[in-house]
């Protein structure tokens, strides 16, 4: 069976990327591609690498007839998702890749986002998609909330040690680098070459980053009590992958076992053997996660590293395997690329 599908704004990275992963999925056809600005041009002129596609110019949501459409994805920036989802048909699937949905408390939303949440029927009905835990409930559902690429990692290298038990729940630091796509592909001053390249920088420090909610919902949900984490995230001079360092309170050899019970059959999670470190370079242009254990010289402290692709496994490669679950499919259908190395 082809399942056909659109993706609202497509002209962005995770468009993009979504493009490129469905490309290779062999029941799923790209009905339709949304972009505001850019309505009426060919994806061929948008994004060069993607010209030997067959597929339908861009055009505004509004142009879009959904009633022939099985599947929508949303790759649309942070409040129009919601704007644009509670106006579409209430019995369309949708995987929507912004933070709209992401929060399960409207209050938190907008102590997070700095504006109340638009959309509280479709909010009420949103699953969490973090394929990995909550796939039972994405199977059924039928608005699915990508996670944060941040915050899908922190969440890989974390949630088996919380719920196990085997760490220190009040001493937990998150040290992430991310590339300059996960900002997006709006011109911003601070991610021109000249700005970024050569150089490293934190941002959000002290606890300001967005990501600390989903952190904050999940962790917490998982531990039943709150569980906060020191989390500071840097911009690399890089174009995709993200590499997290978690240090950790507890036993270094029970927490690789926990990683080994918990990802033991999830295809797209791999722990490496104990004492090796992950790389984002051999999780390029992947949906796979790589995680890393290893002793600290203090004793009863550890260190966990974590590795993916933030557009793929972070973000668009996440949002089909949770398409998949929802449209029937394989979950691994279309996603089982290799890494591009070097």
């Amino acid at each position: 069976m082809t399942h056909k599908v659109a993706i609202l704004g497509a002209s962005g990275y995770t468009g993009a990327e979504l493009v490129r992963l469905i490309d290779q999925h062999p029941n799923i056809d790209i009905a339709a591609l949304s972009a505001d600005r850019k309505a009426g041009m060919t994806m061929a002129q948008v994004f060069p690498h993607l010209r030997h596609m067959e597929l339908p110019a861009l055009c505004k949501i509004g142009e879009i007839d959904f009633s022939d459409i099985d599947l929508c994805f949303c790759a649309l920036p942070h409040k129009t998702s919601q704007e644009v989802i509670a106006a579409l048909p209430k019995t369309l699937k949708i995987v929507d890749l912004s933070a709209d949905f992401r929060l399960r408390d409207p209050a938190e939303y907008e102590k997070w986002y700095g504006n109340p949440h638009a959309a509280l029927e479709q909010q009420a009905e949103a699953v969490y998609g973090l394929t990995e835990f909550y796939r039972d409930e994405i199977k059924s559902a039928r608005l699915v909330a990508g996670t944060g690429c941040n915050a899908a990692t922190g969440q890989f290298a974390l949630r088996p040690l919380i719920e196990g038990g085997v760490i220190d729940l009040d001493d937990i630091i998150l040290d992430l680098q991310c590339a300059v796509s996960g900002a997006g592909r709006s011109l911003k001053e601070n991610l021109l070459h000249a700005e970024l390249s050569e150089g490293c920088n934190a941002y959000a420090i002290g606890g300001t980053h967005r990501h600390l909610g989903e952190f904050d919902q999940e962790f917490s949900k998982i531990a039943g009590r709150p569980v906060k984490v020191q989390f500071t995230p840097h911009l690399l001079p890089a174009n995709r992958g993200i590499l997290a360092t978690v240090y950790v309170k507890g036993d270094a050899k029970a927490i690789h076992d926990s990683f080994a019970k918990a990802y033991a059959d999830e295809p797209f999670i791999t722990l490496l053997p104990f004492g090796e470190a992950p790389s984002t370079h051999h999780v390029r242009g992947s949906n796979f996660c790589h995680i890393g254990v290893a002793q600290d010289r203090i004793e009863g402290r550890a260190i966990v590293i974590a590795a993916l692709d933030n557009l793929t496994k972070g973000s668009s490669g996440q949002a089909l395997q949770n398409a998949n679950l929802m449209l029937g499919e394989t979950e691994t259908e279309g996603l089982m690329m290799a890494p591009l190395f070097p």
